[in-house]
């Protein structure tokens, strides 16, 4: 059988997509390992009539949803290599799967790489988050610790600002801030250590303390940092997907790529990680693949 199209992904953007596929009755298979990178926070935010639902029922009712229309399939699996050109491209997972289709949509998400700080992992999505928009306003007028170096350093603090004034930056090590982006800093009370950060201390996820190298102790209930990321998978690049510098797939404004039939959406393909950023990009994706189905078989007649 051969799917109109196969989603890589069952987030937000994945499930978007198949959502709008699926009414648009088209065949589609979404391929997802279960292993959403935001499985670590305990809510999902800022996405309308669904503000503080957690990421496994934002999932759970999409899917209960999504089944409504039966031309959209799911397998729990990883899709392992692409083959194949616009119109005939063929997807192996490593169950040893192989799903041909028309049209491949790309909604891989980014993965974390590990960063070397003792403590962070205990905290990540409990009281340590990397996105102001989506958990600002559960830490609103606490302290917090900001670990970002440079040019981030000013800018967090002000995207912050809206949230609480008690802010101290960790640079986690030597750092290039600027003579003048340091007094910026400090014209609005923010301090800045310089010093290594030796562990976070933590109680059931709950920050306490961010224990520096140098003896400081800095106390706060909060944390927000800039991760290291990847791409979620290297398929896109494997069939000559153009990147960003960041490592996003570059997209048009409905999701398709350099290379025909092969959509991206999501994490993935954009710096704004939030959930309904994504499934709006899943959405317009789906539109774009829809359009360029029926106007391939309209010409086809």
């Amino acid at each position: 059988m051969t799917h109109d199209c196969v989603i890589i992904g069952g987030g937000p953007a994945g499930l978007n997509a198949a959502l709008v596929l699926g009414r648009a009755r088209k065949s589609v298979i979404v391929i997802d390992e279960g292993r959403a990178r935001n499985r670590v926070t305990r809510e999902t935010h800022g996405f309308l009539t669904r503000d503080s639902i957690s990421p496994g029922e934002f999932r759970r009712i999409a899917k209960e949803q999504i089944s409504a229309y039966p031309s959209v399939t799911f397998a729990e699996d990883t899709a392992l290599s692409i083959t194949g050109t616009d119109g005939d491209f063929q997807i192996t997972t490593v169950q040893g799967q192989t799903f041909q289709s028309k049209k491949v949509l790309f909604a891989i998400g980014m993965k974390d790489l590990p960063m070397d700080i003792k403590g962070l992992s205990d905290v990540y999505g409990k009281s340590a988050f990397i996105c102001p928009y989506c958990d600002g306003w559960e830490l609103r007028d606490q302290p917090l610790v900001v670990i970002v170096k440079g040019a981030d350093a000013t800018h967090m603090a002000q995207v912050l600002s809206g949230w609480t004034k008690k802010i101290t930056i960790c640079t986690n090590g030597s750092d290039d801030l600027t003579d003048a982006q340091r007094e910026e800093l400090n014209q609005h009370n923010i301090p800045v250590y310089d010093s290594p950060i030796q562990s976070i201390e933590s109680d059931n996820g709950m920050v306490q303390q961010v224990v520096l190298k140098d003896g400081t102790s800095i106390g706060c209930t909060g944390i927000f940092f800039r991760p290291k990321l990847m791409i979620g998978s290297g398929l896109p690049q494997a069939i000559g997907c153009e990147l960003t510098e960041t490592g996003a797939v570059i997209i048009d404004n409905l999701g398709k790529t350099n290379v025909s039939g092969v959509y991206s959406a999501g994490d993935a393909a954009t710096h704004l990680h939030q959930a309904i950023i994504a499934a709006s990009m899943g959405s317009l994706a789906g539109v774009g693949i829809n359009n360029e189905l029926n106007e391939e078989e309209w010409r086809n007649i």
